[in-house]
């Protein structure tokens, strides 16, 4: 089978989880093709894999720490290009894939409609109105646009695949209000994750370990400070940063020793398996990675950004972690990280998590999935 999958760069976690695809379908013997753009296709060929340049779709943009969706649709009308459209169907036409996924990318999905080919949606954010509500006149109708834009996608694609635990488990399930009439299409794969624990060797740290995954995008720079200075409060807690591809660590002075910068890696399950807790945004990737190493999270979800919001209310009210405000102070911080360290019960939960993450092993069951749709003649 020849398989291409189409990534949307925005937030790496699409691209952790097309890349634990790319690994199965090849160790299988099939032939992957990826397709994207910025910091997801350098994460690609950091990697090891090639990537073909796709146009950048959706922009996503913030100030403080605040989701702004009024920027966000002005950013991406003003990067939306008919060339961009045009070099998909060239890339069809040049690889000729016998299927097509799209992560979050919906351009693909309509080159894949014109050149008759099959295509499957990967997403784990099914009501995108709720961006748009209280927003304005204009706003709001943009989002009624919206709406009916991604429920014909929907309809349109072969299926649906859900990178999460199935429900009741699911960490997306209150972004999930699909018509009932494709309730069929849909396919809950279990996380899609590059590395199984039981794979991967541990990091040593002193013990407890907290570790950051804040710093991706620069206006998340000023909660990436308030867990530093959190963590200059209680030394007995050491503290382990991967600081995104938007933060440079030199810029961040006076810095406690009991915290250690990483960087950026492309390779985090090391670091996930020797912590005792995450501390992340909301997105879907980096939550569902840490829950399946069996940790607890605490999520500092973008406020007004609705669908890491939900997120992050589905780990507190499960008992998996905890729901911040980007505008927490560092000893609020601190008293919400020692709960959950001092918690056994978070353990109790998260850990069945990861052996349901080992049990379902997403990769091999969307790789099944496909196996038995896709005819190659």
């Amino acid at each position: 089978m020849k398989l291409l999958i189409l990534i949307c760069g925005e937030g790496l976690g699409h691209t952790s989880r097309c890349l634990a695809l790319g690994k199965e379908f090849l160790a299988a013997g099939h032939m992957v093709y990826f397709g994207a753009y910025g910091y997801s296709k350098e994460l690609v060929e950091k990697t090891g894999y090639q990537a073909y340049e796709i146009s950048s779709e959706i922009k996503l943009v913030g100030d403080f720490g605040v989701f702004d969706i009024k920027k966000s649709i002005k950013e991406t009308l003003r990067k939306i290009s008919p060339l961009g459209f045009r070099k998909i169907l060239k890339f069809i036409e040049e690889f000729k894939p016998d299927v097509i996924l799209s992560d979050g990318y919906y351009i693909g999905i309509l080159a894949a409609q014109v050149k008759k080919m099959p295509v499957y949606f990967i997403g784990n954010q099914f009501n995108m109105v709720e961006f748009f509500q209280k927003q304005g006149f204009l706003v709001a109708g943009a989002g009624k646009l919206i709406k009916l834009f991604y429920n014909y996608i929907f309809k349109s694609v072969d299926g649906i695949i859900v990178p999460d635990y199935p429900l009741p488990d699911s960490i997306n399930r209150k972004n999930i209000t699909l018509d009932g009439s494709i309730n069929n299409t849909v396919f809950f794969s279990g996380p899609l994750i590059r590395w199984k624990y039981s794979e991967v060797e541990s990091k040593t740290f002193k013990h407890p370990n907290v570790l950051s995954t804040i710093g991706a995008f620069g206006y998340r720079a000023d909660i990436f400070r308030s867990v530093i200075e959190a963590a200059k409060l209680d030394h007995n807690i050491h503290y382990t940063f991967i600081s995104g591809p938007g933060i440079d660590p030199r810029e961040f002075s006076k810095i406690s020793e009991n915290v250690e910068f990483i960087g950026f890696t492309e390779t985090p399950f090391p670091y996930y398996k020797g912590s005792d807790l995450v501390i992340t945004a909301g997105g879907h990737g980096t939550i569902l990675e840490s829950l399946s190493f069996g940790l607890p999270v605490l999520s500092f979800p973008d406020e007004k950004h609705i669908e890491q919001e939900n997120n992050a209310t589905v780990l507190e009210e499960e008992g998996l972690g905890g729901k911040m405000s980007f505008f927490a102070e560092p000893k609020v911080i601190l008293a919400c990280i020692r709960e959950i360290l001092g918690g056994e019960e978070y353990y109790k939960k998260t850990r069945r998590l990861r052996d349901i993450t080992e049990e379902l092993d997403g990769p091999a069951s969307v790789r099944r999935f496909l196996e038995e749709r896709i005819k190659v003649k």
